[in-house]
């Protein structure tokens, strides 16, 4: 059986990813969560001191893409069938991960999180519009089902740490866009995620000075 480390449920949105994979896929795994440590620290539970990292018996994976390209090795389902939509999810997924730098930096993932929201710096407005344009385009891919393909996939599973700061920052957004993040907020693992972030009494206050930027709590 798979072991899964990760840090923060409020926080991580690096670990959100692969977990919310195996939950929608219902593979079995152990769930392994450790703190938001320091690397070294965090040594003792994974080789890189990078989070998450996915354990198959003795063999380690680490970064969320990768540890969802193994996945997808044993669950090809976790891909779009039809080549062209294939190959599009992987670019929009790689862009995401690798991308939004000003999104990720400004608006880190925080559930807890309700604010007001507000009027967005230039950088993070680009970044808002391009993920926007993305999800309008992999819907062109898609002939049924509610998510960015159709069906669930990695894709999605990589965007929905931008889905809980849409969210929890309150961001204004076009109809589809919104109704996208309607229906992951209400997938089961994402409402599982959420139940267990609230939970958690880890704070870090550099992240929640973050609320007045955006109009104060909601």
């Amino acid at each position: 059986m798979y072991q899964l480390h990760i840090g923060s449920k409020n926080y991580s949105s690096w670990s959100l990813r692969p977990w919310l994979l195996l939950k929608h896929f219902n593979i079995d795994f152990i769930e392994k969560s450790a703190p938001l440590l320091g690397e070294c620290e965090y040594r003792e539970y994974i080789e890189s001191g990078l989070y998450p990292c996915l354990y198959d018996q003795e063999f380690n994976v680490w970064d969320s893409l990768a540890i969802a390209e193994y996945l997808a090795e044993k669950h090809p389902e976790m891909w779009p069938k039809e080549v062209q939509a294939r190959a599009r999810a992987r670019s929009i997924s790689a862009e995401m991960h690798s991308g939004f730098t000003s999104l990720r930096s400004l608006m880190p993932m925080n559930i807890k999180l309700r604010a007001q929201g507000g009027e967005l710096v230039m950088n993070v407005k680009h970044d808002v519009e391009r993920i926007c344009f993305l999800w309008r385009e992999a819907r062109r891919y898609a002939t049924a089902g509610h998510y960015l393909f159709g069906d669930f996939s990695i894709v999605d599973a990589m965007f929905a740490p931008v889905v809980w700061r849409f969210h929890c920052y309150n961001v204004a957004l076009p109809d589809d866009a919104a109704i996208y993040c309607e229906w992951m907020l209400a997938h089961p693992a994402m409402r599982e995620w959420e139940k267990s972030a609230l939970l958690e009494t880890l704070v870090l206050p550099q992240q929640d000075m973050l609320l007045e930027a955006f109009g104060g709590r909601r």
